[in-house]
C-alpha cells in the first residue's frame, strides 16, 4: 500500500495562482504513482471544485489560503490529515503555530518548508511580524523534517536554530521560450524596441522604487514590469508617480502563461528586485529561458544564480549597469543562468528530492 501524503498551505489545483501551486502542481504530476496523495484546496478560489486532479484527491476548506484566514486554513486542513496521512507536507509557516498539540494526537510525520523569512517583509506590521517569527521558530522546532529552498536560508536555520534541513529548490522547466506574435506585437508597441522586463508582485521588499526612478533616469532602454500594481498603495503611488514616463509600461498582471513568456522571453535584461524570502520562482523561471539578469545584490539571489548574474543594491548602481551596459558580456551571463537552471532546477529532480524525504 503507498503511503499516504497530504499537501497543506497551497491555493489547491490546478494550479492558477502562484509558486505553491505550481510546486504541488508537479508534485502530483511526477509522485501521484508512488504516493496516495491529498491536495488541500481554498474552495473560494475555485468556480469547478474536482474530485482529483493529477492521480492527487483534492479537498476543499471554506477559507483563504493567504493572509490571516491562512492560519486556521492550514490548521483545519492538518487536523483533517491527523488521522489518514502517513505524511503532512506543509509550506508555509502560519499555521504551525499549533504543530506542538497537532503531534501529541499523530502517529504520522510532518515535513515543513518554511519558504523564505516571511517575517521581514515590510508589507507586514509588528504584530504579523512577531506572529510569523514565532510561527517560523515553532515550525523549525518542531517539524520532523524542515525544508529550505535555498542555502543562504538553509544557513539561517543552521545558524539560528541548531536544525540542519533540507535543501530543496524550485523547478522552472515549465517555462518554454515563445515568439512573438503579431497580436502582441500589436498589443505592447515596447516590443519592437529593445526592453528590459520584469515580473513581481509590487511589494516594497521588491524594490521597484529603486528600479523604476533609475529607468526613468535612463530613458534609452524601456522597462516593462507585470504586477499587482493596483492592490496596494505602494503600488498606486508608483503607477501615479512614473505613469507619464514614455519608456515606463507598468502592466496589470498577466495569468496566460504563453502571452506572458512572450513576454520575458524576447527581452533584453531581466530585472529581478527581491530582497526577502528564499529561492524565488520567478528568478529561476528567467534563468531557464537563459536571460540576460540584473538581480537585486542580497545573499538569497546570488545563492540561486550562482554568483553570476549581475548584481545592484541601489538606484546608482543599477544606472551604472546600464550606462555600462555594452561593457559587460551578457551572452555569458545568459548562458550561465540557462546552464545553472538545467542542472538544478528541474521539476523530476526536484520531485525526486520530495520522493527521497517521504
Amino acid at each position: 500500500m503507498n503511503k499516504k501524503v497530504a499537501i497543506i498551505g497551497s491555493v489547491g489545483l490546478p494550479a492558477n495562482y502562484g509558486g505553491w501551486e505550481t510546486l504541488v502542481d508537479h508534485l502530483t504530476m511526477n509522485l501521484s504513482d508512488q504516493y496516495d496523495i491529498t491536495v488541500f484546496c481554498s474552495s473560494g478560489r475555485y468556480n469547478v471544485q474536482l474530485d482529483s486532479y493529477n492521480g492527487a484527491s483534492l479537498e476543499y476548506v471554506n477559507l483563504d489560503a493567504n493572509g490571516i484566514q491562512s492560519i486556521f486554513y492550514d490548521l483545519i486542513s492538518m487536523i483533517k490529515s491527523l488521522k489518514r496521512a502517513d505524511i503532512q507536507l506543509i509550506l508555509g509557516v502560519s499555521g504551525c503555530i499549533f504543530l506542538p498539540i497537532l503531534k501529541l494526537f499523530s502517529n504520522g510525520k510532518f515535513i515543513v518548508n518554511i519558504d523564505g523569512l516571511e517575517w521581514k517583509r515590510d508589507k507586514w506590521g509588528k504584530g504579523a511580524k512577531w506572529f510569523l517569527k514565532l510561527s517560523e521558530s515553532i515550525a523549525v522546532r518542531y517539524a520532523h523534517i524542515v525544508v529550505t529552498d535555498n542555502k543562504a536560508l538553509q544557513s539561517y536555520v543552521l545558524e539560528k536554530y541548531g536544525v540542519n534541513s533540507k535543501l530543496i529548490s524550485y523547478g522552472a522547466d515549465h517555462v518554454k521560450y515563445e515568439v512573438l506574435n503579431d497580436d502582441i506585437l500589436e498589443k505592447y508597441s515596447f516590443l519592437k524596441k529593445r526592453y528590459a522586463f520584469g515580473v513581481c508582485r509590487i511589494e516594497p521588499e521588491n524594490n521597484l522604487d529603486i528600479i523604476l526612478s533609475a529607468f526613468a533616469e535612463f530613458e534609452k532602454l524601456d522597462l516593462a514590469i507585470v504586477g499587482n500594481w493596483n492592490n496596494s498603495e505602494y503600488g498606486k503611488s508608483l503607477r501615479i508617480q512614473y505613469e507619464n514616463c514614455s519608456n515606463l509600461h507598468l502592466l496589470d498582471p498577466i495569468y496566460e502563461q504563453i502571452p506572458l513568456n512572450q513576454l520575458r522571453s524576447n527581452c533584453n535584461m531581466y530585472v529581478h528586485g527581491h530582497s526577502a524570502g528564499g529561492t524565488n520562482p520567478s528568478l529561476v523561471e528567467a534563468m531557464h529561458l537563459g536571460l540576460s539578469i540584473a538581480s537585486f545584490d542580497v545573499s538569497y539571489n546570488r545563492e540561486t544564480t550562482h554568483n553570476r548574474a549581475i548584481y545592484f543594491d541601489s538606484k546608482v548602481q543599477l544606472i551604472n549597469i546600464l550606462t555600462q551596459s555594452e561593457e559587460i558580456d551578457w551572452l555569458c551571463v545568459s548562458e550561465n543562468m540557462r546552464l545553472i537552471a538545467k542542472s538544478e532546477y528541474t521539476w523530476l529532480t526536484i520531485s525526486k528530492q520530495y520522493a527521497n524525504l517521504f
